[in-house]
Order: C-alpha cells, then sequence, then structure tokens
C-alpha cells in the first residue's frame, strides 16, 4: 500500500509541474513580466478578450521570446513602431537595413508563434 501511495504522488507531482517542464514554449526567457503582459494586452485587444485569446497570446509570446532574445525584440519593435510614424524621419525606420533586418526577424518569429498557438 505505501509504494501505491509513493506512485500516485508521484504522478500527481509530475502533472502538475510536468506540462511546464517539458514545454519547449514555456522556456524560461529575459523577457520582463511587464513586456509579457503588454504583448499578451495587446493581442488580446486585436484578437478578442476571451480566455482562449488570453492563451494563445500567452503562448505567442512565449514562442516569440524562444526564439528572439529580449533586447533584439525592443530593437525591432522599436523600429517597428517608429516606421508608423509620417514623413522623411520614419524612412530611416522602414528602409535601412537594420530597420528591415530587425523586423523581419520580428516577422518570422510572429509567423512561427502563429503556427504554433494560433
Amino acid at each position: 500500500m505505501p509504494a501505491r501511495l509513493l506512485f500516485a504522488g508521484a504522478v500527481l507531482a509530475l502533472l502538475a509541474v510536468g506540462p511546464l517542464a517539458w514545454d519547449p514554449a514555456h522556456a524560461r526567457s529575459d523577457y520582463p513580466t511587464s513586456a509579457l503582459a503588454d504583448y499578451v494586452y495587446g493581442c488580446m485587444k486585436a484578437n478578442g478578450e476571451t480566455r482562449d485569446m488570453l492563451e494563445r497570446c500567452s503562448c505567442s509570446i512565449d514562442v516569440i521570446a524562444s526564439i528572439i532574445p529580449y533586447e533584439r525584440y525592443v530593437t525591432a519593435e522599436t523600429f517597428r513602431r517608429m516606421a508608423q510614424m509620417t514623413g522623411e524621419r520614419s524612412a530611416l525606420f522602414r528602409e535601412t537595413a537594420p530597420a528591415k533586418e530587425a523586423t523581419a526577424e520580428l516577422r518570422r518569429a510572429q509567423a512561427e508563434a502563429d503556427i504554433r498557438c494560433f
């Protein structure tokens, strides 16, 4: 009887923490919590404020974080946001090689996240 209880306890412990330990999308990242929350908030605003979207948007930023280090994510997001400005100055954020590379890297990561999560 004690062996059965020990086995059952081990199974319950694995079920409690197992999915997070084995799922690469839940790998630890260097992204601060505020950046994760900001992404999920924006994603949910764009896609619907449901529990399902919370799960999908959380998955999406986890995948992106597993592909792009935080510093490069910030760079790409900065280029992306600044490129939305009007006028000559925004061309620097759209047409330069670093801007194109960073934006392309972010788009690839987002495409991978879309495939895995949506």
